[in-house]
């Protein structure tokens, strides 16, 4: 298809894509042109970026990487799993932990215009807040419509509490940053600190659109393990 080729209409590549992900527990987090962002060996095509969603994790528990007791089951599983889309679809698969060098996919959320940054600094997702966990992008040849964001700005700005900065315990979140690691992890390795590490950060869980995410608390917790390695 040449760059002036006309879009696919929505509902093809796109609905048939999102109808696949759901049953392995995954959804679409936003789409892009890469001629307006830039996607390594690419000047034209669309740009899936696929996410966590709230049937995510009794799909991983039950795969044999989330019974194997090996290393780093959700990665392992998001590349088969995104591997195996990307050859049923004709499409190239990215990860965002394949690297160095890593692929920009705070570049691309940001530029999808379903992600934007808070005032912690933290990205946040029109649909699952800050619980937002990218495992994968699917990059098409094709050229097709994608849906508009759903949001026509960001949703902090109307966010008049802003608990994402209110909420956190050891004050490591200040309004434009910069995020106070050692503050976060001398906070994890106290008793009052057990709340984040098995429900997840309050601050993230904090953020009224954090609920979309329908994440169970083991699956936040898995995530703070391997973020605050004891």
């Amino acid at each position: 298809m040449s760059a002036n080729a006309p879009p696919c209409p929505t509902g093809g590549l796109y609905q048939r894509l999102s109808e696949v992900l759901a049953p392995l527990g995954l959804t679409i987090y936003g789409a892009l042109h890469p001629e307006h962002v830039p996607v390594p060996d690419a000047k034209q095509g669309t740009l899936i970026l696929i996410g966590t969603g709230s049937g995510f994790w009794s799909v991983l528990t039950s795969a044999p990487e989330g019974q194997d007791g090996e290393p780093d089951p959700v990665d392992r599983w998001s590349a088969r799993v995104i591997g195996r889309l990307a050859d049923t679809f004709g499409a190239r698969a990215h990860y965002p932990f394949s690297g160095p060098p890593y692929a920009p996919f705070v570049s691309w959320a940001l530029a999808s215009g379903r992600a934007f940054t808070s005032p912690s600094q933290m990205m946040v997702h029109d649909e699952v807040g800050m619980m937002i966990s990218y495992r994968g992008a699917l990059l098409f040849d094709e050229i097709f419509e994608i849906p508009e964001p759903r949001m026509a700005a960001s949703p902090c700005e109307s966010c008049a509490d802003k608990p994402c900065l209110s909420a956190c315990p050891a004050h490591a979140l200040v309004d434009g940053g910069p995020y106070k690691l050692a503050a976060c992890h001398k906070h994890l390795d106290t008793r009052e600190g057990a709340a984040c590490m098995t429900s997840g950060c309050v601050a993230r869980r904090a953020c009224p659109l954090s609920i979309g995410a329908g994440r169970p608390p083991a699956q936040t917790a898995h995530h703070m393990r391997y973020f605050h390695r004891l």
